[in-house]
C-alpha cells in the first residue's frame, strides 16, 4: 500500500468538508464523489444520444447509421462521443467497484 503524507493545509481543508472523519476515509469519499460526477456526465451524454437517435449505441452501430448518413462529420462525431461516453460508463463503474472493495 502506498503511504502519502498530507500537509496540514490539506488536512484542514478535508476537516472542513467532513469534520471528525479520518483522512483516508475523506480522500476515498472525495475520489468516489469525483468518479460519480464523471459517471453522471457520461450517463447524460449516453441518454442524450439515445434520445437523438432513438436507439442504443449497439443498435446504432448494428444499423450502420454512420454509413446511412453518408459518413457526415456530425454523425461520425456523435458516434465517437457516444462511444467514449459508453466506454466511460463501463470504466467508471469498474473503478467505483474497485474503490469500494479497497475500503
Amino acid at each position: 500500500m502506498l503511504q502519502v503524507e498530507l500537509s496540514n493545509r490539506l488536512i484542514s481543508a478535508l476537516n472542513l468538508l467532513e469534520p471528525g472523519v479520518a483522512p483516508r476515509q475523506q480522500v476515498a469519499r472525495l475520489a468516489e464523489q469525483e468518479l460519480r460526477r464523471r459517471l453522471a456526465r457520461y450517463q447524460l451524454s449516453d441518454r442524450l444520444f439515445r434520445e437523438k437517435y432513438g436507439m442504443t449505441l449497439e443498435e446504432f452501430e448494428a444499423a450502420d447509421i454512420v454509413r446511412q448518413h453518408g459518413y457526415s462529420f456530425d454523425v461520425e462525431n456523435d458516434h465517437q462521443d457516444w462511444d467514449q461516453a459508453v466506454d466511460g460508463i463501463h470504466t467508471i463503474n469498474r473503478q467505483l467497484t474497485a474503490l469500494r472493495g479497497d475500503r
